[in-house]
């Protein structure tokens, strides 16, 4: 049987179309990858969040890129978080910055000892200001929330520190709000879960407290003492098995007079380190008070001293705690 030659110009057709229909097909594939990417879910960097702090609705629709701090347990929580690179300055240190996180401090801009000034704060170009104190957004400092809002700043106050009667519950909040916001939320959970574990250690070594051990809280003064009533550091005071001898009082801290320490007879005395006056010079003024000589803790000269840093609502409860368990129960915990 002969085989019929086919036209050239029919072969060139019919490659044409074959051409044409491969191309088809590689562009019709490039278009359903793209829909593809295009249609993916949202990851949680892209998906705003809400949350409620201060009593005010805050939202960030991405996590902030250029955060600064301002007092030391929100630096340190930041830092604990891991969130270094995500920051562009700091300000307002209490004490030294704990040591397993000084190498990614010292990379950060230190912007004033105190607050900086506006004109400095706005100059690092922030996104996010996040503060230990109220006092770091009014007109004499920073400016108010809702300016700094209108400017592109979003900001979050450490709640913990500006509620009344705060408790370690509220700290791990502000923790756990730090974390959502930055779209951490595991880091922040792991941040807690530790925190409790080592509390739950000391609380362990300690054990059953049958009687609990009296204590005034010295902050400051000599015609008065300025004390902690109903403040975080009573809180952990609790945590301890013992008893803050000016808990009945409605207010964070307050001024008492030196009758009243003495009616009440606190069986330790707790000294908070900080500011131009060292601890041994406020011990000092302590024993060498003639009201005071007949009271337990000075008869017995039983004093501890806690830095400023770790009486805070920050990451330092186990060190605030481990330090008030050693002094109450120096053959049952360590410093």
């Amino acid at each position: 049987m002969k085989r019929k030659n086919i036209p050239l110009i029919i072969l060139l057709t019919l490659l044409l179309v074959q051409l044409t229909a491969c191309g088809g097909g590689q562009s019709t594939q490039a278009t359903a990858l793209s829909d593809a990417s295009n249609s993916a879910p949202a990851t949680a960097e892209d998906t705003s969040v809400e949350l409620e702090n201060m009593g005010e609705k805050i939202s960030f629709p991405e996590a902030p890129k250029r955060a600064v701090t301002l007092n030391q347990h929100a630096t340190e929580v930041m830092l604990a978080l891991g969130l270094e690179s995500s920051m562009v300055g700091t300000a307002y240190l209490d004490d030294s910055i704990l040591p397993d996180f000084q190498e990614a401090y010292v990379q950060i801009p230190v912007l004033s000892d105190k607050y900086p000034s506006k004109e400095v704060f706005l100059a690092a170009e922030p996104d996010f200001a996040y503060a230990g104190w109220q006092s770091a957004f009014t007109e004499e400092t920073l400016g108010s929330r809702e300016d700094l809002a209108a400017q592109g700043v979003m900001t979050y106050v450490h709640e913990s520190s500006n509620r009344p009667k705060p408790t370690l519950e509220d700290v791990y909040e502000d923790i756990l709000n730090i974390g959502i916001i930055f779209r951490v939320e595991d880091r922040a959970e792991a941040l807690v879960n530790e925190i409790r574990s080592e509390l739950e250690d000391i609380q362990t070594r300690i054990g059953p407290v049958d009687q609990p051990l009296k204590i005034f809280v010295y902050d400051s003064g000599s015609d008065k003492a300025l004390t902690a009533a109903n403040t975080y550091l009573t809180s952990l005071i609790n945590q301890v098995g013992g008893k803050n001898i000016f808990d009945d009082i409605d207010k964070g801290w307050a001024e008492v007079s030196w009758e009243e320490v003495v009616d009440r007879n606190p069986d330790v005395i707790v000294i908070v380190d900080y500011g131009d006056e060292s601890a041994e010079q406020k011990k000092d003024r302590l024993l060498s008070m003639a009201s005071l000589v007949h009271i337990e803790a000075v008869r017995n000269e039983r004093f501890i001293v806690l830095p400023l840093s770790a009486a805070a609502e920050g990451i330092r409860a186990p060190i605030a705690l481990r330090t008030l368990a050693a002094g109450l129960y120096p053959d049952k915990v360590s410093p």
